[in-house]
């Protein structure tokens, strides 16, 4: 059963009416949901809308933002208002309630940074507002994707962004674009980002697929070490004293994947990160070229990557 609700209200008089049978999933626009068969229960989706500034400052603004709102139309949002900060997030598909239950992130930025607060409900009827402290939010992390918290529905979110100009040209393919741009500013940048990622990600409505396939893996500083000495260029980045993250598609690469196929699936041929559908192939056939890219990974390097994309069913 499929059950739309475009306010608070509208759901609280489904949980009220006892509508929400279990087993339900809540789900945002699904761009990061692969099914793998049909699923055999409630499936809901937030349409609550708006976005209205709850407090200002000289150098700040802190907005209470819709679930239901496209993430990248209220990324669009804040660049018309020069609002600073989720300019390098342009294009990542979903909406405002994913951001936050997935902590969504690019070009060096991730959408914690923002956020102040997540809003809820659970399938109760109770309400509670989480601070950004209480949401444990690490890489591609949060207390929301916990097995624990499914019965939690994130409603609204609330982000604080600058209004002091700066910018994040971490990602070396970032920089060097903005050093040619005629007239950097803030809109120029957000440009540079949506072409960068059309660049190497296919648009899910012509070739589908769920973006970033997997998540990169974070291992410790003796591994890469290890690798270093074998892989002299392997590409990187700090975590901390202890940690590094290596980009699962470089790895992936290394394999021999990028561009290759099983079947009707493959790994797409202009960012290794992804996998893409070439028409006709099913979930499950996503799940077997997966489960062999991961091998391989493994017995290459000895480091295991797990999938970002969310398997139902």
């Amino acid at each position: 059963m499929w059950l739309e609700y475009a306010s608070v209200e509208e759901l609280e008089a489904m949980i009220a009416a006892g509508r929400i049978v279990a087993p339900y999933l809540h789900v945002g626009a699904g761009s990061n949901l692969l099914f793998v068969g049909d699923y055999a229960g409630t499936v809901l989706h937030s349409r609550i809308s708006g976005i209205e500034i709850i407090a200002e400052e000289d150098d700040s603004v802190e907005v209470r933002v819709g679930a239901g709102v496209v993430w990248d139309d209220f990324v669009a949002y804040c660049v018309d208002h020069s609002w600073y900060g989720a300019e390098n997030l342009s294009l990542i598909p979903g909406e405002v309630g994913a951001s936050a239950v997935q902590n969504i992130g690019a070009y060096g930025v991730e959408v914690k940074d923002l956020i102040t607060a997540v809003e809820t409900i659970d399938v109760k009827g109770r309400k509670r507002v989480y601070a950004v402290g209480e949401c444990g939010y690490a890489y591609r992390k949060s207390l929301f994707k916990s097995p624990a918290m499914k019965s939690v529905f994130v409603t609204y979110v609330r982000y604080r962004l600058s209004k002091k100009e700066h910018y994040r040209l971490d990602y070396g393919a970032l920089r060097r674009e903005w050093e040619k741009c005629p007239n950097p500013n803030l809109k120029a940048l957000r440009q540079l980002i949506i072409g960068i990622r059309r660049q190497k990600l296919p648009d899910p409505a012509v070739l589908g697929n769920a973006g970033s396939f997997f998540v990169n893996p974070v291992v410790q500083r003796s591994k890469f070490e290890q690798l270093l000495k074998e892989y002299p260029t392997i590409p990187h980045y700090e975590v901390d004293g202890e940690l590094v993250k290596i980009p699962a598609g470089w790895l992936i690469e290394q394999c021999g994947w990028k561009g290759k196929a099983m079947g009707r699936a493959a790994v797409y041929e202009k960012q290794a990160l992804v996998l893409v559908n070439l028409g006709g192939a099913s979930g499950l056939d996503i799940v077997a070229l997966s489960d062999a890219v991961r091998t391989s990974v493994r017995q290459q390097f000895g480091i295991e990557i797990v999938p970002e994309v969310n398997f139902i069913g």
